[in-house]
């Protein structure tokens, strides 16, 4: 399919789906569900994997410091500086949205904390690289092999297609909430 790559590794160019898009759903999932808050958090956790298995583009992570593969020392250089200002502006945009979206009557601790649990587990990959072992070495290996191998090429049809999806989760779930 024209725009799109196959690739065997996932972060070989370390690409993940937007942390503004999984913030969103993660919102979006306890928003639905606010009597169950910890089935909910669970939920918005689990969406990550969901829709790391989409195939989706995003922008390149281009410090060595942030590549769980590599999983070198850090190095405070200005590739990671440039890297932490787009990561930190991606997950604040995407809990600010999540707010916005799904905590209108309330309940805004809950939605942000669900668009937070819908982020942990790329902040657990920077844990696992300092730390390779026992649960978060489990956890990482499942999300290397949960993360779809096709990546979208073209960001005007990467973005195109995740605003598409959010728009479509923000729909469903606004005039489907109690």
């Amino acid at each position: 399919m024209p725009g799109l790559r196959d690739s065997n590794t996932l972060f070989g160019n370390s690409r993940v789906m937007t942390l503004t898009a999984h913030s969103i759903v993660g919102g979006a999932i306890v928003s639905l569900m606010p009597a169950y808050p910890v089935l909910g958090l669970c939920l918005a956790f689990a969406s990550h994997f969901i829709l790391d298995a989409i195939p989706h583009w995003d922008y390149p992570v281009r410090s060595a410091s942030l590549k769980p593969d590599i999983a070198t020392r850090m190095r405070y250089d200005r590739a990671l500086l440039k890297d932490l200002i787009t990561i930190g502006t991606d997950a604040t945009l995407g809990v600010a949205l999540a707010s916005l979206l799904f905590a209108p009557q309330g309940h805004l601790l809950l939605v942000a904390s669900g668009a937070c649990a819908a982020l942990l587990p790329d902040a657990l990959q920077f844990a696992y690289m300092r730390y390779p072992r026992g649960p978060l070495l489990l956890l990482q290996r499942f999300h290397w092999w949960i993360h779809t191998p096709v990546q979208i090429e073209r960001p005007i049809l990467g973005i195109g297609l995740q605003v598409a999806f959010i728009a479509a989760v923000v729909i469903t779930v606004r005039s489907g909430a109690p």
